[in-house]
């Protein structure tokens, strides 16, 4: 059982399995440097998410998603140079947090005991969950910034809320589905989304993420429509429970990580 966790995660069923973490790297264009990591869950012998995520009982979703969180922070802690700014970016899901506050009880302990800035997390949710409860995610995404986290919506474009849980509630990331940027260098109704999502982001100051990259010439056009954030294979591929190294060629900066 989770340290501090809330009465949800108590009264759930203790899982089973275990898990662990990859990292992937989030590029920033501006800078030309790593800007942060994704935590990715992976089996323990480095097994995909689906593996995992196809074991969770409905009765474990909230100690899970507790147990990610930790996880996550206490691998980063260990791997993240001390004195970095990097930034920790971590998954949840809105329908698995019972209270908000009561509910950052482990995240916040994990991060204490592993002397982890919460200015440094990133907490993403996906838009490929439907949101059972918008209030509840808007009270959820209150108290995570109260707390000093940063906020994004994960996939944006290829989920149930869209734009409008956007006009209820503004992250302060956007980071934009792959299924809309795959071939988005040779497609003009992607480029046409996408110069749309990035006007949207800047009146509404959001920072915008390119995910899924997997080619140069993708890499070229996002970067011509004003897209910030960088993350997918074109960069480097998740590294298990490791900071895989930037691929070489991008630019000179990127060879050492932040």
């Amino acid at each position: 059982m989770v340290k501090n966790a809330c009465e949800g995660c108590r009264s759930g069923k203790e899982l089973d399995f275990t898990f662990s973490m990859a990292f992937q790297p989030i590029y920033d264009v501006g800078s030309e440097r790593v800007w942060g990591y994704e935590a990715l869950i992976r089996g323990t012998a480095g097994e995909g998410a689906y593996q995992v995520l196809s074991k969770v009982q409905p009765e474990q979703k909230y100690l899970f998603d507790q147990s990610c969180r930790v996880k996550a922070i206490e691998l980063a802690a260990g791997l993240f140079p001390r004195g970095n700014d990097l930034k920790l970016s971590i998954n949840f899901m809105p329908n698995a947090v019972y209270e908000p506050a009561a509910c950052l009880r482990a995240t916040l302990a994990a991060a204490c005991t592993h002397d982890f800035p919460r200015r440094s997390m990133m907490f993403e949710f996906t838009e490929s969950e439907e949101i059972a409860d918008t209030n509840h995610l808007l009270r959820i995404i209150a108290e995570y910034r109260r707390q000093g986290f940063i906020t994004a919506i994960d996939d944006f474009g290829a989920g149930f809320a869209g734009l409008g849980l956007l006009a209820d509630f503004q992250p302060d990331l956007l980071k934009i589905d792959m299924k809309i940027i795959r071939d988005v260098d040779t497609d003009r109704a992607r480029q046409a989304i996408v110069r749309g999502i990035v006007g949207m982001a800047r009146e509404l100051d959001i920072t915008v993420l390119a995910e899924g990259i997997e080619t140069e010439a993708e890499f070229v056009m996002l970067k011509a429509a004003g897209i910030a954030l960088f993350q997918g294979y074109y960069f480097a591929r998740p590294a298990f429970e490791a900071l895989p190294p930037i691929m070489q060629g991008i630019t000179p900066a990127l060879t050492a990580v932040a």
